[in-house]
C-alpha cells in the first residue's frame, strides 16, 4: 500500500514538472520577442526576400513578369543574401578592388555592372578553378593569352587586376557585339561564345528569356544580378559593416620598372625595404621566385613605400 501510495506521489510529482518545463518553453521569447511555441528549433527568423522592385542588367530589364525569371532571380537572391561568410568577405573586398576596375570599365566604354560579374566569377580572389580558369576574371589559359595576356612559367597575367580587367572587357565588347545584349554577352562569358550560339540556333531563340541554357550558365546571370542588389544596399540584407571593417587599397606604393632579369625575387623584396611575401601579395602575377626576361620586356612591379 505504502509503495503504491509512493508510485502515485511520484507520477504526480513529475506531471507537474512537465507542466511546468514545457509552460517555461511556452513563455519563453526568441531574441526578436516573439514567443517560443515549440520544443526544440533554433532562435532565428529567416525571411524571404522581396522581389518587389525592378531589376536590371547593364540597362536591360529583368522581366519579372515572367514567371520563370522572377524564380530564378527569387533563387539567387536567398542563396546569396543567406552566405554569410563568402558575400560579407566580398563586401570588404569591394573598397580594394572596385576602385581599380571601375575605370577601366569607364574607359573600354563596358557598363559598370560588369563588375560584378568578377563577383561571381571569383568571389575577387585570384583562385584556380577546376577547370584551370584562374584570376579574378577566371580566364583560361588559351583565352587568357587570345586577348594579350602574359602566361607562361614565371609569369601569370590572369592575377594581374589591370590587365586581366582590360582583357576582359575586350572579351566582353566582342561578345556584346555578337550578340547584341549585355544578358547574353555575360552568359557568352561563362559557357563561351560559339557552344551559346548553337544553342540559339538550335532552339530557334533570339533573346536571353528565351534560351534553355545549362545548370550552371542558367543560374549564372542572376547570380551577377543578386550580388549586384546586395552589394550595392548591403545594410537592407542585415550586413552591417563599419567603415574601418572594409579591406583598404593598396595605396602608399613605389613603382618598380623591371626590365632585366631578377635572378631571385627574395633579394629584389630585400633591396626594396620589403619581404617576399608582401611581393607577392602586391604582384599576384609573378608566379616563380625568379625572372629570366630574355626578351627583355618591361614590367611594373609594386612595392609599399618605406617610411622613412
Amino acid at each position: 500500500m505504502k509503495f503504491a501510495w509512493f508510485n502515485w506521489l511520484a507520477a504526480t510529482v513529475l506531471f507537474i514538472g512537465l507542466v511546468l518545463v514545457g509552460t517555461s518553453f511556452l513563455t519563453e521569447t526568441d531574441p526578436f520577442g516573439k514567443p517560443l511555441t515549440e520544443w526544440a528549433g533554433l532562435p532565428q527568423r529567416i525571411a524571404s526576400v522581396s522581389t518587389d522592385r525592378s531589376y536590371a542588367f547593364a540597362g536591360e530589364m529583368m522581366d519579372l513578369e515572367n514567371t520563370d525569371i522572377l524564380e530564378r532571380l527569387d533563387r539567387e537572391l536567398l542563396v546569396n543574401a543567406y552566405y554569410h561568410s563568402s558575400t560579407l568577405l566580398v563586401l570588404k573586398k569591394t573598397k580594394r578592388y572596385f576602385p581599380i576596375i571601375e575605370p577601366i570599365l569607364k574607359e573600354e566604354g563596358i557598363p559598370d555592372d560588369l563588375k560584378y560579374l568578377a563577383v561571381a566569377e571569383s568571389a575577387l580572389m585570384n583562385g584556380t578553378s577546376s577547370a584551370g580558369a584562374k584570376g579574378v576574371w577566371q580566364f583560361m589559359e588559351a583565352t587568357g593569352k587570345s586577348y594579350g595576356l602574359e602566361i607562361n612559367d614565371e609569369i601569370d597575367e590572369r592575377n594581374h587586376l589591370e590587365k586581366s580587367t582590360r582583357a576582359a572587357c575586350k572579351y566582353l565588347k566582342s561578345y556584346y557585339e555578337k550578340f547584341g545584349s549585355w544578358k547574353l554577352a555575360a552568359s557568352a562569358y561563362n559557357m563561351g561564345g560559339p557552344r551559346l550560339a548553337r544553342e540559339m540556333e538550335v532552339q530557334r531563340a533570339t533573346t536571353y528569356e528565351e534560351v534553355n541554357l545549362n545548370s550552371e550558365t542558367s543560374r549564372y546571370l542572376f547570380r551577377i544580378v543578386a550580388l549586384k542588389t546586395i552589394l550595392e544596399d548591403p545594410a537592407a540584407f542585415g550586413y552591417q559593416l563599419l567603415a574601418t571593417d572594409y579591406y583598404p587599397p593598396f595605396k602608399d606604393c613605389d613603382e618598380i620598372v623591371v626590365s632585366e632579369p631578377v635572378p631571385n625575387w627574395g633579394d629584389f623584396a630585400i633591396k626594396h625595404g620589403t619581404d617576399y611575401r608582401t611581393l607577392k601579395v602586391y604582384n599576384p602575377w609573378l608566379k616563380a621566385s625568379s625572372l629570366t626576361n630574355k626578351a627583355r620586356k618591361t614590367y611594373t612591379v609594386l612595392v609599399p613605400k618605406v617610411e622613412k
